[in-house]
């Protein structure tokens, strides 16, 4: 399909509008803000309303496993490996047939994320960094997003860690609502990421007061009372 005829497709699906949009920020400037949420390790998780999954088995990512990405990650193999050679902790959970269908890491130092955004997050003792969590499609809204985590937690618990931090997409609704049911909280920063032309970035740290996400919480109800007679 050629280029144009791809334009006039978007065009068409999206509008113009939409699309003067996206190619802006694709070919000439984009701003991407990142919170910075925390968690302890050891509050339980509040109840939720995830559907059920199949047994899966949790395995540590090595370079010589990282094969089991094929199937449903197979553009990650080769980081998979690259991120077990570097020595940060990584579990798949993997299926009846040996294929991983989700995956989580943590860092429990410094973490240069070569992969993505290409920025250092730094990280403090006693904490480690969260990133790259993701499930296979056929698990999504399962109860393997909350477990995925909470075996992670565990064993990052084990290594003497004792809080959890990572950043989250701000235009990422759904990952920040994940965030909110899960009990994580924002510690006030933002790293803001910022790309010109497609070719450079730049990044900076800013602060804020208060709540980015009350909006995003659903109101509690109160408790019904009985009128007087």
């Amino acid at each position: 399909m050629s280029v144009l005829h791809k334009i006039s497709e978007h065009i068409r699906q999206k509008g113009l509008g939409t699309t003067l949009k996206k190619a802006w920020k694709h070919y000439v400037f984009s701003h991407e803000e990142l919170l910075w949420m925390e968690r302890d390790l050891v509050t339980p998780v509040p109840p939720h309303k995830l559907k059920p999954y199949p047994p899966l088995r949790i395995l540590d990512i090595t370079p010589q496993n990282a094969v089991a990405f094929t199937r449903h990650f197979g553009d990650r193999v080769d980081t998979m490996a690259e991120l077990a050679r570097e020595g940060y902790t990584g579990h798949m959970h993997v299926d009846e047939n040996g294929d991983a269908v989700a995956f989580i890491w943590g860092a429990a130092r410094n973490y240069h994320d070569k992969h993505y955004y290409g920025c250092w997050f730094p990280v403090k003792p006693g904490e480690f960094f969260e990133f790259g969590g993701e499930l296979a499609r056929p698990y999504w809204g399962t109860r393997l997003s909350m477990d995925l985590q909470t075996e992670l937690w565990k064993a990052m618990l084990a290594q003497g860690c004792n809080k959890v931090v990572d950043v989250c997409e701000w235009h990422n609704i759904p990952a920040l609502k994940l965030h909110i049911r899960t009990g994580y909280s924002e510690q006030g920063r933002i790293m803001n990421v910022y790309e010109l032309f497609g070719r450079w970035r730049f990044y900076r740290e800013s602060r804020y007061t208060g709540s980015r996400l009350d909006t995003l919480r659903k109101p509690v109800r109160e408790p019904a009372t009985a009128e007087a007679t």
